[in-house]
């Protein structure tokens, strides 16, 4: 063979391997076990992967500028909650370059009146949970705390309510006041914005690997680390199209049960691991269990449940789908950011209100670490196999 012809088949080889990746989507069930493998190995590097942190310390951040907080918090680019967000939001936007996938997308005014509100409302709920569907259910229920259970049944309420309340509104408002995006042309004055994507995508990706390496310079290894684990969840989460906001909506929209199996397996996965770091002393035993059960748990959740289907994406869901260019996500991500900063600092205010949001119960001291584990999987397998059992009888469908 000679060598133009081997230089050809190696060019066809990568083009294949790199529409795998980026041409098409990879499957739900590939995504949950990555995101079930990548918790654990952030939780193993520094902290529990959360995303809700990370907004909070961008609006308390933004409120010690303007004056409205005497001190401000730590810096959004040393804080280990923001680097961990700020890695989801640079993965994704790299990711959604690399396929192609960016565009600034706009929404009728009133889908963007319900990306602040939904926003609003998943801040105000993460306030009283103790995160956000990752970091109050997925990483608080991976991390053994009963929170974590509580939050996942306000969800699933939640998101019924929010269901109910998109039906209304198909019902009795008038059409083409809701809808889709539609997307901004990505060709001015002659350039091809399509074509040079998978470029900056490039770029973009390197300047994270450099970003990461100056932080190692300055000694801040740990921040650096967790701005690669954020940018490869933002990578997978992007490449799956992983969303929270479809594993509890759909149940109830449409019976489908991919994605409820995918968080189920990933929970299993992570809930292994966390138990194995916790039970070997590697890492503290009450990491990421809130002071939320039940009261800030459940009710948080019920209140984030219906702002992430009102919004149209949870915590993480929110912040992929703007960097694939969402105006609509974007201000979810800001109000997220502002109201959330605002009703945690009201609720530590007071201590009656801080305690009126619960306790911090760490399944293992009533239950040991064996009998934790099960029944957190028998909670996650039941999950599995009754969405899918649902997806077949529809029997929890909502009727339009």
């Amino acid at each position: 063979m000679n060598d133009k012809k081997q230089s050809s088949v190696l060019t066809g080889i990568l083009t294949s391997g790199y529409q795998k990746v980026f041409d098409e989507n990879w499957p739900m069930w590939l995504g949950g076990i990555l995101i079930g493998f990548m918790s654990v190995i952030t939780f193993a590097w520094a902290r529990p992967w959360g995303v809700a942190g990370g907004l909070r310390n961008w609006g308390d951040w933004f409120f010690g500028i303007v004056g409205i907080y005497q001190q401000k918090p730590v810096s959004p680019l040393i804080s280990t909650n923001s680097i961990l967000t700020l890695g989801l939001l640079w993965g994704a936007f790299g990711s959604a370059l690399l396929s192609k996938q960016f565009a600034i997308r706009k929404a009728p005014p009133l889908e963007l009146l319900k990306g602040i509100v939904g926003g609003t409302l998943m801040g105000i709920g993460a306030a009283m949970a103790g995160g956000c569907n990752v970091g109050g259910f997925y990483t608080a229920i991976s991390a053994l705390s009963a929170s974590g259970i509580a939050m996942m049944i306000g969800l699933l309420a939640g998101a019924y309510l929010g269901l109910r309340y998109l039906y209304w509104e198909l019902e009795n408002l008038p059409s083409g006041t809701t809808g889709g995006s539609t997307v901004v042309s990505k060709e001015e004055k002659g350039v091809d914005w399509l074509k040079l994507e998978p470029y900056l995508g490039a770029v973009i990706f390197l300047v994270a690997i450099v970003c990461a390496w100056i932080y190692n310079r300055q000694a801040y290894t740990r921040v650096g680390g967790l701005l690669l684990c954020g940018v490869a969840f933002g990578v997978i989460i992007q490449r799956t199209r992983f969303c929270f906001v479809r594993g509890f909506r759909e149940p109830f929209m449409t019976g489908e049960s991919d994605v409820p199996k995918a968080i189920a397996i990933s929970v299993i996965i992570s809930v292994l691991g966390f138990a194995a770091l916790k039970w070997s002393g590697l890492r503290g035993e009450n990491v990421y269990v809130p002071q939320a059960f039940w009261f800030g748990g459940l009710v948080g959740g019920v209140i984030f449940g219906i702002g992430m289907v009102v919004a149209g994406g949870c915590g993480s869901g929110s912040v992929w789908r703007a960097g694939e260019g969402h105006i609509k996500l974007m201000l979810a991500v800001i109000f997220f950011a502002l109201s959330t900063s605002l009703f945690k600092a009201w609720i530590r205010s007071s201590e009656g209100i801080n305690a009126f949001m619960g306790y911090r119960v760490f399944l293992p001291d009533f239950l040991t670490y064996k009998w934790s584990v099960i029944l957190v999987i028998a909670i996650m397998l039941a999950f599995y196999i009754v969405t899918a059992w649902n997806e077949e009888t529809e029997k929890f469908v909502v009727e339009l």
